[in-house]
């Protein structure tokens, strides 16, 4: 028994020992400072690739050439079709062209505040493209949004008579401005400036450029369209014409042609139903005309806006008439529908 317990002393105490003198060896076992120096590196890599891909991500947003169609409609009152506007964002800048009925709700249901649109382009001044200025202005600059208020003025390109309707418009809303500025610390984002414009290039910033072109919108004078270039891919806005070979020349070579059309009856032959439908056809665009349009242009994508439409939109077959005449790709567009302008083309549904 004293053989067996002193052994089994024996044991524990070689093993108590074994254990002590691991720990003691593992506390005073160097720092690899090798190790060290690699982990620092493996972590400072790690940081700069973050870096990197938010800088990547960043450019990549930046290099974004995005089309999005706020407002397809024309006069007619509809909620599906809200009258005309178009945002281009491109270069991390945001353009609107044309300020329509609703366009302030069309910009919020695509998470983008009224106050972050500070540039302004105007085709001509029909009411169907400018109604929604002074809700896009003025809630722009005053009604707290997190996302950002307008702190710059406006500024706005047009044809001329811009100016005029600009200024009368503040002076509409003069007794609203000036207590929103005094009660709410409204700011410079609630008055803007004015550049009546002739063809030729009206903007450019950052790598992008904007030329304003003439078209023919009957007694609409002047009437303009817009292409917008940037690097080597381009957008052009018909914005409301008839055949237009101004359009023709200034649209070639185009990723994208964002084409007007009107539909007054349901098919080419039949007769006019007044005057009036007669006259507004005049100075707009038919299927059959875009078709042709489309065929000397040579668009990657032609997508229809602005429809005026004296027909039920499903009698109007505003594809089915254009396919007769140009084979290329045509879309009509939507409210809110989005076109990404690359080495492809890419449709975002709304």
């Amino acid at each position: 028994m004293l053989r067996k317990s002193s052994f089994t002393i024996v044991c524990f105490l070689s093993i108590f020992s074994l254990l002590v003198g691991c720990t003691e060896k593992s506390e005073v076992q160097p720092v690899n400072t090798e190790q060290s120096v690699d982990t620092d590196k493996a972590n400072e890599e790690k940081n700069t690739s973050t870096e990197n891909s938010e800088k990547e991500v960043t450019n990549q947003n930046k290099s974004d050439f995005k089309v999005t169609l706020l407002g397809t409609g024309s006069p007619i009152i509809s909620s599906e079709r809200f009258s005309n506007s178009t945002l281009v964002e491109v270069a991390g800048q945001k353009l609107l062209f044309d300020v329509g009925r609703g366009t302030s709700i069309r910009l919020n249901e695509m998470g983008v505040a009224p106050g972050m649109i500070d540039k302004l382009f105007i085709t001509h001044l029909h009411h169907d493209h400018t109604m929604g200025f002074d809700d896009v202005l003025i809630t722009g600059a005053a009604v707290p949004d997190p996302r950002g208020l307008r702190e710059n003025r406006m500024q706005v390109w047009g044809p001329k008579g811009t100016e005029g309707w600009i200024n009368h418009t503040l002076e509409s809303y003069e007794a609203d401005i000036e207590v929103r500025k005094k009660v709410e610390g409204a700011s410079l984002g609630m008055e803007a400036d004015v550049q009546e414009i002739e063809e030729g290039v009206v903007y450019e910033n950052d790598g992008v450029k904007v030329i304003a072109f003439k078209v023919d919108h009957g007694p609409m004078k002047p009437a303009f369209g817009y292409r917008i270039n940037y690097e080597g891919h381009s957008v052009v806005i018909s914005g409301d014409t008839t055949y237009s070979e101004n359009l023709i020349e200034y649209a070639q070579g185009t990723d994208l042609l964002i084409q007007e059309v009107v539909v007054v009856k349901a098919t080419p032959e039949e007769e006019y139903k007044s005057e009036a439908l007669k006259n507004i056809e005049a100075y707009h665009t038919t299927p059959e005309q875009a078709g042709e349009i489309f065929k000397k242009v040579k668009p990657k994508l032609a997508v229809y806006t602005h429809l005026a439409l004296a027909v039920p939109e499903k009698e109007a077959k505003i594809k089915e008439r254009t396919e007769k005449i140009y084979d290329g790709e045509v879309v009509v567009g939507e409210d809110l529908m989005s076109i990404v302008v690359g080495e492809d083309i890419k449709i975002q549904q709304p």
